[in-house]
């Protein structure tokens, strides 16, 4: 029996299982093939395909399967060559979006090297690796699993092989979500002014808006916390909120240091403060509200 893993990660992998389809068609594969899906969206006569599968039942699956074919997870590659089964490791890659980055072709290229499993590149060779894993012989595995995967994480992060993007995504976001406020709080505080309303009252408005439009992108796509529990949420917008008052202050400041003291413009005042408040922002934000 073979048995198919495809993660829990929230994007598609279909391209594998069109691959084992085609295998099974060709009458490649004859054995009976179980899948956990995960978040994969996939119908085929050829094999019981399964969303998520309890972990006992799943531990039972592995320990009966005669090869396991999976994605670049190590937690899965793990189970499977501890218990001395076959490997064969197939990357999600970014360029299909069936993942964000490229990183589980290191982790599968590391795994290899150690002689541990097959690593599957290309896809219109799957029935010949599958016929390479019949014979194949893999390197017995001594569990040091920590050591092993802090190896693996060494790899990924410290030895550049994640790429400048993913390494700096959150302080870039940071900064494109921060300006988007900037741009938010300036209109929005120019704009009140443009009604008359008096400037210190159209700052404190202005702040208000751009305080929501803040915390929901920060919490969306800037620190991606996702936790859809409503005390999370209120505990994280309290905390926001919080901040965003210290903050608001240190704005007020500014503008009364700039405006009233030294006497800048009030264009320049109100940049200048913002600039300042943002990257308190940020480092508050990262340490005591959206903290993972």
């Amino acid at each position: 029996m073979i048995f198919v893993t495809l993660g829990t990660q929230d994007k598609d992998f279909s391209r594998l299982l069109k691959a084992i389809d085609r295998e099974i068609e060709k009458g490649t594969i004859k054995e009976k093939v179980i899948v956990q899906a995960g978040h994969t969206k996939y119908e085929s006569k050829n094999m019981e395909i399964f969303d998520l599968i309890p972990t006992d039942e799943f531990n039972e699956i592995i320990e009966k399967c005669d090869l396991l074919i999976t994605h670049g997870g190590v937690g899965n590659i793990l189970s499977a060559i501890k218990r001395g089964k076959p490997v064969i490791a197939a990357a999600r890659l970014k360029k299909f979006k069936e993942h964000t980055n490229d990183h589980q072709k290191q982790i599968i290229g590391e795994f290899t090297k150690q002689g541990y499993i097959l690593e599957l590149k290309d896809f219109g060779k799957l029935g010949k690796m599958i016929e390479k894993a019949k014979t194949f012989k893999a390197k017995k595995f001594n569990s040091n699993t920590k050591n092993f995967i802090k190896l693996l994480e060494d790899y990924i992060i410290e030895d550049n092989h994640t790429s400048w993007f993913n390494k700096c995504r959150e302080v870039i976001m940071y900064l494109l979500f921060g300006a988007l406020t900037t741009v938010v709080n300036v209109v929005s505080f120019f704009i009140l002014r443009t009604c008359g309303l008096e400037v210190y009252i159209s700052n404190l408005i202005a702040w208000i808006i751009a305080v929501l439009f803040a915390f929901i992108t920060n919490k969306l796509f800037v620190f991606e916390s996702k936790d859809k529990s409503k005390k999370k949420s209120a505990k994280e917008l309290v905390a926001f909120v919080i901040v965003r008052l210290l903050t608001l202050g240190v704005d007020m400041g500014a503008m009364y240091l700039l405006l009233d003291v030294i006497e800048s413009g009030e264009v320049f005042s109100k940049i200048m403060a913002n600039i300042i408040v943002i990257i308190l922002n940020y480092i508050f934000s990262k340490l005591f509200v959206f903290n993972k």
